[in-house]
């Protein structure tokens, strides 16, 4: 039981140690956090709300929408590009002090959901801003999406992060494969412009399939049927088992391969 109690503490010092090493020594500090996507959103929905909502027209939410799949999607990206290279920014500890090296790639996939709460702020201001109230089930949907892309931050990172130490180009081709799911996934686009057999195909990517949902369940209230959830959930917990799995199995080799 002690052993747990400082595992925990142990996580929690890492996670905020990397929160404020992020943005050490820069001007704005922990503003960027938020000010990063949020530039971002400003941008796009500069760019497209006059061709996915002209004016007049279409979904006078569509703002909404785009700020909510920008801000999970960053939290997907910086999440597992973080997991990822976890051990590699922390070598001193992987090498010269024991530290179970599974708190250190939690801690980071942690840190990453820290910074997402900062920009959690954002959206509830700019829903109050725009006065809409979602119901209170799609608020639960929201939170349980929140929880699915976390898992999916922690298996990527499992799977990864002891990979990442011998085959440091897997952080190049990540970045080509993150930028490709973005545009694979309806953030700036409603799936349903789609023609359906392309909506199928897409929704194979995870993240295309919460950042869908979750928009269709926030602004319109419309749900995934419970069936697609069960298997989704399923699909995911598999997942997760497998990289512990594969985690432990790499984990011995970790620190002769750095």
């Amino acid at each position: 039981m002690k052993h747990h109690e400082n595992y925990k503490e142990l996580i929690w010092t890492l996670a905020k140690t990397d929160f404020k090493l992020r943005y050490h020594g820069s001007a704005l500090g922990y503003v960027w956090a938020i000010l990063k996507p949020l530039l971002m959103f400003a941008i796009l929905n500069f760019v497209f709300s006059s061709i996915f909502n002209p004016r007049g027209t279409g979904n006078e939410y569509y703002s909404l929408e785009l700020l909510v799949g920008i801000m999970m999607f960053t939290f997907f990206s910086e999440g597992t590009s973080a997991g990822m290279g976890s051990l590699i920014s922390k070598a001193q500890l992987v090498t010269k002090i024991y530290v179970p090296r599974w708190t250190i790639i939690l801690a980071s996939t942690i840190n990453a959901a820290l910074i997402f709460l900062m920009n959690l702020i954002v959206i509830i201001f700019f829903f109050v801003w725009k006065g809409f109230l979602p119901s209170l089930e799609s608020i639960l949907m929201f939170i349980l999406s929140l929880i699915l892309i976390y898992i999916l931050i922690l298996t990527f990172s499992l799977f990864t992060a002891p990979l990442y130490v011998k085959f440091r180009d897997l952080s190049m081709i990540w970045e080509v494969i993150v930028t490709a799911l973005f545009y694979a996934s309806p953030i700036i686009y409603p799936l349903q412009m789609l023609p359906e057999y392309i909506q199928r195909i897409l929704l194979i990517n995870p993240m295309a399939f919460i950042i869908h949902f979750t928009k269709e369940s926030l602004i319109k209230n419309h749900f995934a049927d419970p069936w697609q959830n069960l298997i989704f959930i399923a699909l995911i917990g598999i997942a997760f088992a497998l990289s512990i799995l594969s985690y432990r199995k790499m984990a011995p080799r970790i620190a002769e391969d750095m």
